[in-house]
Protein backbone atom coordinates (compact mmCIF):
# COMPACT_ATOMS: atom_id res chain seq x y z
CA UNK A 1 0.00 0.00 0.00
CA UNK A 2 1.31 3.17 -0.82
CA UNK A 3 2.10 5.71 2.26
CA UNK A 4 -0.69 8.32 1.29
CA UNK A 5 -3.07 5.75 0.82
CA UNK A 6 -2.14 4.74 4.79
CA UNK A 7 -2.38 7.76 5.98
CA UNK A 8 -5.63 8.45 4.80
CA UNK A 9 -7.21 5.79 6.11
CA UNK A 10 -7.80 5.98 9.13
CA UNK A 11 -9.41 9.94 8.10
CA UNK A 12 -11.54 8.20 6.56
CA UNK A 13 -12.81 5.43 9.25
CA UNK A 14 -12.83 8.18 11.86
CA UNK A 15 -15.27 10.19 9.27
CA UNK A 16 -17.45 7.06 8.57
CA UNK A 17 -17.86 6.60 11.83
CA UNK A 18 -18.59 9.89 12.66
CA UNK A 19 -21.10 10.15 10.04
CA UNK A 20 -22.80 7.46 11.21
CA UNK A 21 -23.44 8.63 14.28
CA UNK A 22 -24.81 11.86 12.84
CA UNK A 23 -28.84 12.79 13.45
CA UNK A 24 -30.98 11.84 10.02
CA UNK A 25 -32.80 14.30 8.25
CA UNK A 26 -34.54 12.36 5.88
CA UNK A 27 -37.42 11.28 8.23
CA UNK A 28 -40.76 13.12 8.55
CA UNK A 29 -41.30 16.64 9.90
CA UNK A 30 -43.22 16.32 13.15
CA UNK A 31 -45.50 17.78 15.17
CA UNK A 32 -48.68 17.90 17.24
CA UNK A 33 -52.13 19.01 16.81
CA UNK A 34 -54.65 19.70 20.17
CA UNK A 35 -58.06 20.38 20.43
CA UNK A 36 -58.63 23.42 21.46
CA UNK A 37 -61.66 23.02 23.52
CA UNK A 38 -60.91 19.46 25.00
CA UNK A 39 -57.50 19.62 25.14
CA UNK A 40 -57.01 16.18 23.53
CA UNK A 41 -54.22 16.08 21.61
CA UNK A 42 -53.15 14.24 17.71
CA UNK A 43 -50.30 14.28 16.03
CA UNK A 44 -49.39 15.48 12.63
CA UNK A 45 -46.51 14.68 9.86
CA UNK A 46 -45.19 16.02 7.24
CA UNK A 47 -43.27 14.98 4.42
CA UNK A 48 -39.74 16.92 4.88
CA UNK A 49 -38.98 18.72 1.97
CA UNK A 50 -42.66 20.08 1.26
CA UNK A 51 -43.35 23.11 3.74
CA UNK A 52 -41.72 25.38 1.17
CA UNK A 53 -43.39 27.14 -1.59
CA UNK A 54 -43.85 24.86 -5.02
CA UNK A 55 -44.71 24.55 -7.90
CA UNK A 56 -48.38 22.76 -8.54
CA UNK A 57 -48.81 23.02 -4.60
CA UNK A 58 -52.49 22.57 -4.86
CA UNK A 59 -52.31 19.91 -7.34
CA UNK A 60 -49.65 18.04 -5.87
CA UNK A 61 -49.39 14.78 -3.87
CA UNK A 62 -50.61 14.58 -0.57
CA UNK A 63 -47.71 15.49 2.20
CA UNK A 64 -49.72 15.60 5.48
CA UNK A 65 -50.90 13.12 7.89
CA UNK A 66 -53.28 13.81 10.56
CA UNK A 67 -54.51 11.75 13.38
CA UNK A 68 -56.51 13.29 16.37
CA UNK A 69 -58.26 9.80 18.39
CA UNK A 70 -59.66 7.13 15.39
CA UNK A 71 -59.17 9.66 12.58
CA UNK A 72 -56.89 10.20 10.27
CA UNK A 73 -56.75 13.14 7.93
CA UNK A 74 -54.44 13.03 4.71
CA UNK A 75 -54.11 16.51 2.92
CA UNK A 76 -51.64 18.91 1.19
CA UNK A 77 -49.92 22.41 2.17
CA UNK A 78 -49.86 25.12 -0.39
CA UNK A 79 -47.46 28.05 1.35
CA UNK A 80 -46.70 31.32 -0.70
CA UNK A 81 -44.40 34.04 -0.41
CA UNK A 82 -40.92 34.87 0.41
CA UNK A 83 -41.70 36.69 3.69
CA UNK A 84 -37.79 37.40 4.58
CA UNK A 85 -37.91 38.81 7.81
CA UNK A 86 -35.08 42.33 7.74
CA UNK A 87 -34.12 44.28 10.97
CA UNK A 88 -33.54 47.74 11.01
CA UNK A 89 -30.00 48.83 10.21
CA UNK A 90 -27.49 49.25 13.75
CA UNK A 91 -24.29 51.86 13.78
CA UNK A 92 -21.61 52.03 16.21
CA UNK A 93 -19.03 54.20 17.36
CA UNK A 94 -16.07 52.83 19.78
CA UNK A 95 -12.41 53.88 21.11
CA UNK A 96 -9.97 52.03 22.11
CA UNK A 97 -7.47 52.92 24.27
CA UNK A 98 -3.87 50.25 24.56
CA UNK A 99 -3.20 48.30 27.69
CA UNK A 100 0.06 49.51 29.97
CA UNK A 101 2.50 47.82 27.57
CA UNK A 102 1.29 48.90 24.41
CA UNK A 103 0.28 52.44 24.51
CA UNK A 104 -1.76 53.82 21.66
CA UNK A 105 -5.24 55.40 20.37
CA UNK A 106 -7.40 54.21 17.97
CA UNK A 107 -11.21 54.67 16.80
CA UNK A 108 -13.61 53.42 14.92
CA UNK A 109 -17.22 53.06 13.34
CA UNK A 110 -19.74 50.41 11.70
CA UNK A 111 -22.73 51.00 9.95
CA UNK A 112 -24.63 47.97 9.07
CA UNK A 113 -27.29 47.40 6.44
CA UNK A 114 -30.52 45.53 6.64
CA UNK A 115 -30.06 42.31 8.46
CA UNK A 116 -31.93 39.53 7.01
CA UNK A 117 -33.33 37.18 9.14
CA UNK A 118 -35.13 33.70 8.62
CA UNK A 119 -37.65 33.57 6.07
CA UNK A 120 -41.28 31.92 6.82
CA UNK A 121 -43.93 31.02 4.42
CA UNK A 122 -47.37 31.81 5.11
CA UNK A 123 -50.23 29.11 3.43
CA UNK A 124 -53.02 26.61 4.40
CA UNK A 125 -53.54 22.97 4.55
CA UNK A 126 -56.93 21.35 3.66
CA UNK A 127 -56.87 17.62 4.89
CA UNK A 128 -59.80 15.23 4.86
CA UNK A 129 -60.41 11.89 6.14
CA UNK A 130 -62.16 8.57 3.71
CA UNK A 131 -64.74 7.04 3.49
CA UNK A 132 -68.25 7.26 2.33
CA UNK A 133 -68.80 10.46 5.47
CA UNK A 134 -65.70 12.36 5.50
CA UNK A 135 -64.44 14.92 7.66
CA UNK A 136 -62.71 18.05 6.60
CA UNK A 137 -59.55 20.10 8.23
CA UNK A 138 -59.06 23.24 6.88
CA UNK A 139 -55.66 24.74 8.87
CA UNK A 140 -53.65 28.29 8.42
CA UNK A 141 -49.87 27.96 8.46
CA UNK A 142 -46.84 29.98 9.34
CA UNK A 143 -43.63 27.82 8.57
CA UNK A 144 -39.76 29.31 8.58
CA UNK A 145 -37.02 27.91 6.00
CA UNK A 146 -36.39 25.14 8.60
CA UNK A 147 -39.73 23.48 8.30
CA UNK A 148 -41.21 24.39 11.86
CA UNK A 149 -44.08 26.15 12.25
CA UNK A 150 -47.66 26.91 13.81
CA UNK A 151 -50.76 26.99 12.85
CA UNK A 152 -54.74 27.08 13.69
CA UNK A 153 -57.21 24.47 11.98
CA UNK A 154 -60.88 24.37 12.07
CA UNK A 155 -62.95 21.48 11.49
CA UNK A 156 -65.98 20.86 9.29
CA UNK A 157 -68.15 20.46 12.69
CA UNK A 158 -66.62 23.83 13.71
CA UNK A 159 -63.90 22.55 16.06
CA UNK A 160 -60.72 24.22 15.99
CA UNK A 161 -57.17 22.86 16.71
CA UNK A 162 -53.82 24.69 17.63
CA UNK A 163 -50.61 23.00 15.54
CA UNK A 164 -47.10 22.97 16.32
CA UNK A 165 -44.61 21.23 13.94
Amino acid sequence: MKRPLLLLAPLLGASALLASCAPSATGPVQGRIVNSKTGQEGVVAFVRGTLQPRLNGAYAADNATLQIGDQVYTGRTVLIGSGVVETPATWGLGFDFGSWRHHGFGWGGRYDTFNRGTPTYSGNLIARTSGPAPRTLTCQLTVDAFERGVGNCAGNDGTTYALQF
